[in-house]
């Protein structure tokens, strides 16, 4: 078979699944995943959470045709805070969202102080505040409540572990299980931790 430019189709190999592990999402990204769930939410009018957009500053764009522009030179505006917020039940909610390869550890790394110090904003004026990981190798996705991830950063900074090891994430974070339409169901987990 052939696409409409007329290249051919790459052939497919088909292997077989003796992990039994489930692949339905293989290909997609947390983040489109959790863009999908929120945008659920919004049409069946449960949560109104969106992706905060990231500031830049656009400084140079080129333009090769009159119909494009390619940017070629840009800053960030300032540090940005958290991936995702929004309101359900009344509550602020403010989230972010990470995929790590790792297989045995989440690495505090990919969390930083600016970020850290948002969270506890968030949770002293009486927000909801959370971390979601993705562990790609596994294809399973957990939620962590801000404070927990809180006192791990704070170990750190005392000399402590530098990342929260993947079997401390099953048993203190929340496993969220890949659904259709919800996605990332993270309102379920919000629903038993704090309703």
């Amino acid at each position: 078979m052939n696409y409409p430019n007329g290249k051919k189709k790459p052939t497919v190999r088909k292997t077989s699944d003796k992990t039994n592990k489930s692949f339905s999402n293989r290909g997609m990204t947390l983040e489109d995943d959790i863009n999908t769930t929120n945008n659920y939410y919004l049409a069946i009018n449960k949560a109104v959470i969106h992706k905060k957009p990231t500031p830049i500053q656009i400084v140079n764009v080129h333009y090769p045709k009159r119909s494009a522009a390619v940017i070629t030179e840009g800053y960030f505006k300032q540090a940005s805070t958290t991936d995702y917020n929004g309101l359900y039940r009344h509550k602020h909610i403010d989230f972010e969202a990470k995929e790590t390869k790792n297989k045995t550890l989440f690495p505090l790394a990919n969390i930083h102080d600016h970020q850290i110090k948002h969270m506890e904003l968030i949770i002293e004026n009486g927000g909801i505040c959370f971390l979601i990981i993705r562990f790609a190798a596994y294809d399973e996705t957990y939620f962590i409540q801000a404070e927990k991830l809180i006192s791990y950063w704070k170990e750190k900074l005392n000399g402590g572990r530098k990342s929260i090891p993947y079997e401390i994430i099953k048993q203190e974070g929340y496993l969220i299980p890949f659904q259709y339409q919800a996605r990332v169901d993270y309102l379920a987990i919000i629903d038993k931790l704090y309703f």
